[in-house]
C-alpha cells in the first residue's frame, strides 16, 4: 500500500458520505412538500406573482393594474371542485397577489440535456426562493405569473409547473379579454406543482381518452361540454378540440384528482 492511500480513501468516503446525506435530505424534503401539500386538511396558499416579460407600454400598464380580486376565480374553481370531491377544507386553494417582480427567471437552453435539464431546475428553484423570500406570509405555492403583449408576441412559450419546489412559471397574455383563459393555465400548472400529469397528446395536444375527457361517460361523446384541467382542451368531435375560455368551462377529472390525493366522487 503507498503512503497516503488510506487517507485518500477515507476522504473520497467521506464526500461519498455527504453526497448521499444531501440527496437524501432533498428526496425527504421533496417528499414531505408532497404530503404536506396534498393533504387537503387547510388551505394552501399560492404566491403570484405578476412579471411584465416585455417593454412594451400595454404590458406594464395591464402589470400594474392586477389586483388581488383577479384572480377570484381560480379560488372559487377550487372550491367548486373541492366540493364534487368532499375534501376536508371547504377552501382548498387561496390565491394572494405578491408585488409585481422585474427579473425574469432562468430561461431552459432549447438543446438543454439532461444534465442541463437538472441545472435549469436547480437554478429556477434557487431564483424562486429568492424572489419570494422574506414575505412573511406562508406560501405553499408560488405561481410567477410573465405576461406578454399579444400584439407583439400572439403565441407564448409552454407554462410549466415543478413538483420539486411547488412552483409554476406561466406565460400569460396582457389582456383582460383573454383573463378567462390565462386563469386556465395558471389552474393547469398549479395541479402540475401538485403532483398532477398532462393528459393530452404531445404531438397534437389532443385530450386523452379517457383521462383527458371532461366527461369520458357522457352519451353522445360529442362534443364534450367542459374541459379537463390537465387536458386543457375541450373535445368537440373526435378530430377536433378547442382550449376553454374560463374556469366554468373545466373540471379536475378522476385521475388528476387521484394525483392530487382527492378522492372520487
Amino acid at each position: 500500500m503507498k503512503p497516503g492511500d488510506t487517507g485518500g480513501n477515507r476522504f473520497k468516503t467521506f464526500r461519498v458520505t455527504i453526497l448521499l446525506i444531501v440527496l437524501a435530505f432533498v428526496a425527504f424534503t421533496t417528499w414531505f412538500d408532497r404530503y404536506r401539500s396534498t393533504r387537503w386538511q387547510t388551505p394552501l396558499f399560492v404566491a403570484i406573482y405578476p412579471i411584465a416579460a416585455d417593454d412594451s407600454p400595454v404590458t406594464a400598464d395591464y402589470v400594474a393594474g392586477v389586483d388581488p380580486e383577479r384572480f377570484t376565480p381560480i379560488d372559487r374553481f377550487f372550491v367548486r371542485e373541492g366540493a364534487r370531491y368532499r375534501l376536508g377544507t371547504a377552501e382548498p386553494i387561496h390565491t394572494r397577489l405578491h408585488a409585481a417582480l422585474t427579473q425574469l427567471p432562468p430561461q431552459r437552453a432549447a438543446d438543454a440535456g439532461p444534465l442541463g435539464t437538472i441545472a435549469w431546475s436547480l437554478r429556477l428553484r434557487w431564483w424562486a426562493w429568492r424572489m419570494s423570500r422574506g414575505g412573511g406570509e406562508p406560501q405553499d405555492i408560488r405561481i410567477f405569473v410573465l405576461y406578454h403583449d399579444p400584439r407583439i408576441s400572439p403565441t407564448v412559450p409552454h407554462s410549466l409547473g415543478l413538483s420539486k419546489g411547488l412552483l409554476g412559471v406561466v406565460y400569460a397574455f396582457a389582456d383582460h379579454r383573454m383573463d378567462g383563459a390565462n386563469d386556465v393555465v395558471i389552474a393547469h400548472e398549479m395541479l402540475h406543482a401538485l403532483g398532477a400529469t398532462d393528459k393530452y397528446a404531445a404531438g397534437n395536444d389532443a385530450p386523452l381518452y379517457p383521462d383527458g375527457f371532461g366527461d369520458p361517460a357522457q352519451v353522445p361523446l360529442y362534443p364534450q361540454q367542459s374541459a379537463e384541467l390537465m387536458a386543457g382542451r375541450r373535445m368537440l368531435a373526435a378530430d377536433r378540440w378547442e382550449q376553454p375560455e374560463s374556469l366554468d368551462e373545466v373540471v379536475i377529472g378522476a385521475a388528476s384528482a387521484a394525483e392530487i390525493r382527492w378522492r372520487r366522487p
